[in-house]
């Protein structure tokens, strides 16, 4: 996971968009059909007791029978050419069904970063063997992934990175250093990892990172839980000592990893899960106000409503770009922005105007989904990006500094 970086790069084969000014989602039937089977699929696994619904289950559901179940049904990799095990189908299907399963609360975590961003990456900057190996694997829900970016000490400052990878005369690479919230590591099979493969340059702090591709079971690796408010664990260190990675482990071009990393965080940034982690409590705050008919409640769920409503058409627009090839780097950090303020809004607004004790273990269920929203709130604002860090982003893309 990754928390920092103020430039927004791309590579030669996509467009750029720094403009805030999308073009409308265009509707699409096809999406609305898969929306409805996802919804079935759905009522099914909940009506049989396979799982139940959380908050924030895109980071600490980790289910890896259900992510294979998705796959069966065509539901991971289904933009990815069929011939590495996807469906070809268009980024508004992806979209209806990564929203449902959201909305739904459903335990999508071991799938999740893989199907949203290393499979694309891959799929860019992959060589032919690591496509055709890594990608139906994906596709089928049976492989996952972590980002490795950040790194202890480095705060928001992403090019600040120390951990190296040296080259040895077999042409292997020796990687040295640490990453931190790197997300269901202990559950994970690969991570893509930003790494300094030549000495800093004074003159531009960008230059001399690449990504590699890095099997996680490797010797020399060590997975250190960070655990959270309620002691859940989905957060790590993830600690590289001398760990041998073969050569042809190499991401995209050498040297080049700052630009594969800026032109990811569009895929990143801009889903339904960056305002939809504290759906779950919002819907059941729905369900408690149409019980109660409380006046204050209605205003609040109306304004909630109203602001999850505007922050999804925005997100549409964005999935609809990156269907047309672009990477709307700026307009994603804005809505990663504006949305994870909106899930921690979500939690204050209803604790104001609602009488209820937040408790794991309360039977009601306003009162666990309150409870499982405030232990995660606080990496709301931390993930993908520093708030802080996207606003510096949207200024500087909009020639505001």
């Amino acid at each position: 996971m990754y928390n920092g970086g103020e430039h927004s790069h791309t590579d030669g084969g996509s467009r750029m968009s720094n403009s805030l000014v999308l073009a409308p989602a265009p509707r699409s039937e096809a999406a609305e059909q898969v929306r409805a089977e996802v919804r079935e699929f759905l009522a099914a696994e909940l009506a049989a007791g396979t799982f139940r619904t959380h908050v924030d289950t895109w980071l600490s559901g980790v289910d890896p029978e259900f992510s294979r179940k998705l796959g069966e049904r065509g539901w991971l990799g289904m933009t990815w050419p069929k011939e590495y095990g996807g469906h070809e189908r268009t980024a508004m299907e992806r979209y209806a069904v990564t929203e449902e399963l959201l909305a739904a609360g459903a335990p999508v975590a071991a799938h999740w970063i893989a199907d949203r961003q290393s499979g694309p990456n891959l799929l860019r900057y992959g060589t032919e063997k690591q496509r055709q190996e890594i990608l139906p694997r994906i596709a089928r829900g049976e492989c996952y992934f972590v980002i490795g970016m950040s790194e202890p000490d480095s705060g928001s400052d992403l090019a600040s990175i120390r951990t190296r990878a040296s080259r040895t005369e077999s042409g292997d690479w020796v990687v040295n250093g640490a990453k931190v919230w790197t997300s269901n590591a202990h559950a994970s099979h690969y991570g893509i990892v930003l790494v300094r493969t030549s000495p800093a340059d004074p003159s531009n702090r960008h230059a001399g990172l690449s990504q590699l591709l890095i099997d996680l079971s490797l010797p020399g690796i060590t997975v250190n839980p960070i655990r959270i408010l309620d002691g859940g664990h989905h957060f790590n260190e993830v600690v590289f000592e001398d760990v041998v990675v073969p050569g042809d482990m190499l991401l995209g071009t050498e040297g080049d990893g700052w630009h594969q990393v800026t032109a990811e965080l569009a895929f990143e940034r801009s889903g339904p899960e960056r305002f939809l982690s504290t759906y779950p409590l919002l819907a059941e705050f729905g369900r408690r106000v149409v019980d109660t008919g409380d006046a204050a409640q209605l205003v609040a769920l109306g304004r909630l409503s109203a602001r999850a409503l505007a922050l999804r058409q925005m997100s549409l627009r964005i999935a609809a770009a990156l269907d047309r090839g672009e990477l709307p780097n700026i307009p994603a950090a804005l809505v990663k922005d504006v949305g994870t303020t909106f899930e921690a809004d979500v939690i204050d607004e209803i604790r104001r105007v609602v009488d209820v004790t937040p408790s794991l273990d309360s039977p009601d269920p306003l009162a666990r989904a309150l409870a499982e929203a405030q232990l995660h709130q606080p990496g709301f604002t931390l993930r993908g990006g520093t708030n802080e860090i996207l606003r510096g982003i949207v200024a500087r893309g909009l020639g505001l500094r």
